[in-house]
């Protein structure tokens, strides 16, 4: 899934990205943000065995990805950006991070349990969410229009895309906008440039 894939991926992105264009209900001069739309309600189980909900990030700036753990190729970088930005606001009790497994089937709780010491996820913020598949795929392909499926002919098994979602403290999924005044949607997380981008956008969130 490494090359070909993701490019395959990141069209598929683009087009859901122009879909989800119209959805924009406003934007904020002062911040430079656009307002693409609320995050669907969702309740998934963390790494801890904790149940977590739209409600657990209220008040909270957080960043979302969708990934599994025994991905060869992208969630590995993902991750470590992630981990990035993490050390970058550690301690702050307003930021937080969401990542929800694409294979609940292999990454139960204990799974992701062991994934967050491997990757220095130490944030009480940053939940690693398994829970039903359907709805998983659902929170991803339609709330979010951030494709996920499977594929057994790829490295893994699972295709998702490489970009993060950000969400400001009322659970609106947020964007910067491009020189032509048209949000980005989504922050490139296998990519320095938009690991940057997102870490300057949370401080304007805050």
């Amino acid at each position: 899934m490494k090359n070909y894939s993701y490019i395959g991926i990141s069209f598929i992105i683009l087009i859901f990205g122009i879909w989800a264009v119209p959805k924009i209900v406003n934007s904020v001069s002062g911040s430079e943000m656009a307002e693409i739309g609320a995050v669907p309600s969702y309740t998934f189980t963390n790494h801890n065995g904790e149940t977590v909900t739209n409600d657990t990030y209220k008040g909270k700036v957080y960043v979302v990805e969708f990934f599994f753990t025994t991905c060869p190729s992208i969630c590995p970088i993902m991750n470590r950006n992630m981990v990035k930005i993490q050390n970058k606001y550690y301690g702050n009790p307003n930021v937080g991070f969401a990542s929800f497994s694409i294979d609940p089937t292999t990454d139960t709780q204990e799974v992701l349990k062991k994934y967050a010491e491997k990757y220095k996820i130490t944030s009480p913020n940053w939940h690693l969410m398994t829970g039903e598949k359907d709805k998983i795929y659902e929170l991803a392909n339609t709330g979010f229009n951030l494709y996920v499926g499977e594929n057994e002919e790829v490295e893994g098994g699972f295709e998702h895309s490489g970009f993060f979602a950000l969400i400001d403290q009322e659970g609106n999924i947020r964007s910067r906008l491009d020189e032509n005044d048209n949000p980005v949607i989504y922050y490139d997380g296998l990519d320095d440039k938009g690991v940057q981008m997102i870490i300057e956008d949370i401080k304007k969130l805050l």
